[in-house]
């Protein structure tokens, strides 16, 4: 990768309140991805239920990275035009949203085109087989990339003409991987002839020097967003990613039916982290499965709902095991320009070579 200085931009002084904050250069971190979305930075903010939106999305494009929201975090759909069209016009860098493939999102294709119609930069596809999306956005001149968690789905995506893979591994909110991103995001490098984004525990600048290294073009960082002023969750959901560990961390498939990791609280200790037998017979049974999944994403999207957005003792909160490297709420734009930070710190600071 290639660091430079931004040729029109000067170092900064983020000032809260009257006290300094923090002071950085502006940098620009050249790599396969920041060549084909036109960014800045190799930092996509992820695309996270309930937690990203309008503001969140525009302030990190603003600040050189690229910012997402998910499709469904707007219903009904004319809202989530009105989002697009929002987007769109704040911001002219890139942006991109995430748009789930399987059968169970009947909004698929509508959430396709009028991202497409608003001038979408980047789909991020999950859950399912990519290939209209794939065939659509390049249409347009978008581009995509795909969640994988192995290498034959990444195999399978990059036959069907994906721009790139996020691996996400072990250590991620939401649904994350069974594999450690030290091998993951290596593995997949060495096989693939597109880009790797790195996901799952990613919350310095320290770790994207290190994933970069690896041989991953960019980073995908979700929770260190949900402790971001931008984002539209309850105040109680954001202290809780200051305050927990890695150890209060879970995974559950009470959510989605499929492996999700959660923020231990008392709520999700009651609940336990295993489908009820009745669900868990209904989903496994070839006869009830097309019936049962829908229901239960629709169940763990509710639950995650009430929890996210307002104060309940149903506390069900999705996040990663980098929860114990956020310390802090900020504006968003300062939690990019402090990863770019620590990124030029990390890198300055390696041991040398000697011969």
């Amino acid at each position: 990768m290639i660091i430079r200085k931004a040729r029109s931009q000067v170092a900064m002084l983020i000032v809260i309140g009257l006290r300094p904050y923090h002071v950085v250069m502006s940098l620009s971190i050249e790599t396969e991805f920041t060549k084909l979305m036109k960014c800045q930075l190799p930092i996509i903010a992820a695309p996270m239920f309930l937690v990203s939106n309008v503001d969140l999305v525009v302030a990190v494009s603003e600040a050189g990275g690229v910012g997402t929201f998910p499709a469904l975090n707007y219903r009904p759909i004319e809202q989530y035009r009105d989002a697009l069209q929002a987007v769109r016009a704040r911001t002219k860098k890139s942006f991109g949203i995430n748009i789930i493939v399987n059968k169970s999102n009947t909004r698929q294709r509508d959430d396709l085109k009028h991202a497409l119609d608003a001038g979408v930069d980047l789909f991020i596809t999950s859950l399912g087989s990519p290939a209209d999306v794939i065939r659509e956005a390049h249409k347009n001149g978008a581009k995509v990339v795909c969640d994988v968690t192995n290498l034959e789905h990444a195999l399978k995506v990059q036959d069907l003409g994906a721009d790139g893979v996020v691996a996400v591994g072990v250590g991620a909110g939401g649904h994350a991987g069974p594999i450690s991103p030290l091998v993951l995001v290596p593995w997949l490098r060495e096989s693939l002839k597109i880009p790797v984004i790195a996901a799952g525990g990613i919350a310095n600048g320290a770790q994207i020097a290190s994933c970069l290294a690896m041989g991953a073009s960019a980073v995908s960082i979700g929770t260190r967003f949900i402790a971001s002023k931008e984002a539209t969750v309850d105040q109680a959901y954001k202290d809780a990613v200051v305050k927990s560990t890695p150890e209060d961390i879970v995974m559950t498939t009470r959510v989605s039916g499929t492996p999700a990791a959660v923020i231990n609280t008392d709520y999700v200790k009651k609940l336990g982290t295993e489908l009820p037998l009745a669900l868990k017979l209904l989903k496994d049974n070839k006869h009830t499965k097309k019936y049962a999944v829908p229901l239960i994403h629709y169940l763990g999207m509710k639950s995650l709902e009430d929890a996210g957005t307002k104060a309940s003792w149903k506390t069900v909160w999705s996040a990663g095991q980098s929860v114990g490297l956020v310390k802090e709420i900020l504006p968003a734009a300062e939690i990019v320009a402090k990863l770019a930070s620590e990124y030029q710190e990390a890198v300055a600071k390696m041991p040398g070579v000697r011969t």
